[in-house]
């Protein structure tokens, strides 16, 4: 299977429809059906939980339990304070960047629907005098065209209304494909083709295969925490993100080597269990996929470290997509990596053994 033959024209249709669909933590459930819809011909059932992780089951008498594993939500912010000339302040909903903020176009979701506004800044003129202030959550704030806080409210929008950025799906110099939400959107993306092209290839796994989009990764691992309970599942592979350490201000020394176009990223961590890191490797050098390595110290951020350390333990390991500009609105990741990080978990769950305990004490 070439990587160059995986997506599929009406792949790349989801693609863009599902990274352009605001999936806000917390917020998740209307992305949650579009990826539903998707999977549904590739799996036999769906397993959906109270806060709205997504779930397609292959197998699901199997008692052996494999999951792959993306997170859907994306940052955004909530009206915290609507001042009396109605102007909106905000705090975080998740990671949001602060610094991006002045001067981009905002969707406010309200229960009438999407009320455009604007992050205000002071003009350039104005900021002359002595030093000049940054951005900072205190002095972000929203303009939605309302000279009083009744005529703000008359639209819809009250205290803990979410917002989000509209910047669509793009691709640059034919395979470069940038949006906002690419973490961990293109994860579920990803995991998604992966059930796509067992079923289209026909293989049957002799174990259960749990296809797990997860809810609220941003605010502290929340939906996998949650779900991983309800599968209690004996291998864990999750995807994510990782920073491309190659653009400007960022510190190798510290960071690590990771770039856009060079392949999967591999994590060494406490919560990655060494013999599955080496399946994948392996299974990597094998199929001659290309990948990168990076160490993470006492967590690794993702999805990872909520799979690993629950029900006793869970055989878990992170395959990375490297990504420019996480958490903006122009976050960049290269097309192969996307299809090379595809193909590597496919590939992987083909030589996963039923009933493997992945011990070191065989």
């Amino acid at each position: 299977m070439s990587a160059k033959t995986i997506l599929k024209k009406s792949s790349l249709t989801f693609l863009e429809n599902y990274l352009n669909n605001a999936s806000p933590t917390g917020y998740e459930s209307e992305g949650q059906k579009l990826w539903m819809d998707y999977v549904k011909p590739y799996v036999d059932t769906f397993i959906t939980d109270t806060y709205g992780t997504a779930v397609g089951v292959v197998n699901p008498d199997a008692p052996y339990k494999v999951v792959i594993e993306g997170h859907s939500d994306e940052i955004s912010w909530y009206v915290n304070y609507i001042t009396d000339n109605g102007l909106i302040y905000v705090i975080r909903n998740g990671g949001s960047d602060h610094q991006i903020a002045p001067s981009k176009r905002v969707n406010i979701h309200t229960k009438k629907g999407i009320v455009k506004g604007v992050f205000g800044w002071p003009a350039i003129h104005t900021r002359n005098r002595g030093k000049e202030e940054t951005a900072r959550i205190d002095n972000l704030f929203i303009d939605l065209g309302c000279s009083t806080k009744e005529e703000v409210e008359k639209m819809g929008v009250h205290v803990g209304c979410v917002i989000t950025y509209p910047d669509e799906f793009m691709v640059l110099n034919e395979n470069k494909f940038v949006c906002r939400a690419i973490d961990n959107r293109m994860g579920g993306f990803m995991i998604a083709e992966v059930a796509r092209l067992l079923h289209e290839n026909k293989k049957k796994l002799p174990f259960g295969l749990y296809i797990t989009n997860s809810v609220q990764e941003e605010v502290g691992l929340r939906g996998a925490e949650m779900i991983t309970k309800t599968i209690k599942p004996n291998v864990a592979i999750v995807t994510d993100v990782c920073h491309d350490t190659t653009t400007p201000m960022i510190d190798k020394k510290i960071e690590g080597e990771t770039q856009i176009g060079k392949g999967p990223v591999i994590t060494y961590a406490p919560a990655v269990q060494n013999n599955l890191r080496e399946l994948i490797i392996n299974t990597a050098e094998e199929k001659k996929i290309p990948f990168q390595r990076l160490a993470s110290s006492r967590i690794t951020g993702t999805d990872t470290d909520a799979f690993a350390y629950s029900n006793g333990g869970v055989a878990s390991a992170l395959i990375s997509l490297p990504l420019r500009y996480m958490h903006t609105t122009v976050e960049m990741v290269h097309r192969d990596d996307v299809e090379n990080v595809i193909k590597l978990i496919y590939e992987t769950i083909l030589k996963i053994e039923n009933n493997e305990t992945f011990s070191y004490f065989k």
